[in-house]
């Protein structure tokens, strides 16, 4: 890209009309730019998969770093952090792995040396960059969608007071995101059916997590 990029403020503004139907044209007039201009960074804001909202949310540095604009700025101060996210980003598949885990170890062996709101912040810019994200619209009733946690919990036994692992199900319904949890003795046909079951006849209040523990 050229060294003379376009004000930041009116890159969320060209984008802003485009979301809202404005023809190339008509956003060159406005803004008096160029079309192959507001061509060009139109394009590069539908790549981040991003909405109108979410990128005037951005700020200007953040807006630079997601647009590629800048690429020495980028490198003094964030290429070495960018260049840790696919190790990050493998990490975090492992159960029980947290990013404040990751940047914790990352900052006492000095491999980073920003804060750890800021190393969250740089790293969902770079995943948006990473992953296409596809957006679902569910119909209310529609769709449940169930899974088990993968990682145990362990409750005390009121019998014999030992600790006794449990298997987490969570079943989320698409359009409310309202979550049932239940805790059960295994992932067996059994179970599973009888987790369904009691999903499907709980009846969720205006908050998200409910949940039992069954014997």
């Amino acid at each position: 890209m050229a060294n003379t990029h376009l004000d930041m403020r009116k890159i969320k503004q060209l984008y802003r009309l485009h979301t809202q139907g404005v023809s190339k044209r008509s956003i060159s007039k406005q803004l008096g730019i160029s079309r192959n201009t507001v061509r060009k960074y139109i394009e590069l804001l539908l790549k981040s998969k991003l909405t109108s909202e979410e990128v005037d949310k951005l700020g200007f540095e953040d807006l630079r770093i997601l647009l590629h604009i800048d690429e020495t700025h980028i490198t003094t101060r964030h290429e070495y952090v960018f260049k840790l996210y696919p190790e990050v980003s493998k990490r975090l598949k492992k159960v029980g792995v947290t990013r404040y885990m990751i940047w914790e170890d990352y900052y006492q062996n000095k491999k980073v040396f920003i804060s750890y709101s800021r190393f969250c912040h740089l790293y969902r810019v770079w995943s948006r960059t990473q992953n296409p994200v596809m957006r679902f619209n569910h119909k209310a009733g529609d769709k449940m969608f169930v899974d088990f946690t993968g990682k145990k919990l362990a409750i005390i036994d009121p019998a014999t007071g030992l600790l006794k692992e449990m298997e987490v199900f969570i079943a989320v319904l698409g359009a409310s995101g309202y979550t049932y949890v239940e805790a059960c003795r295994s992932q067996k046909r059994e179970d599973f059916i009888g987790c369904i079951v009691g999903a499907l006849h709980s009846n969720a209040p205006s908050y998200s997590f409910i949940g039992s523990l069954k014997e």
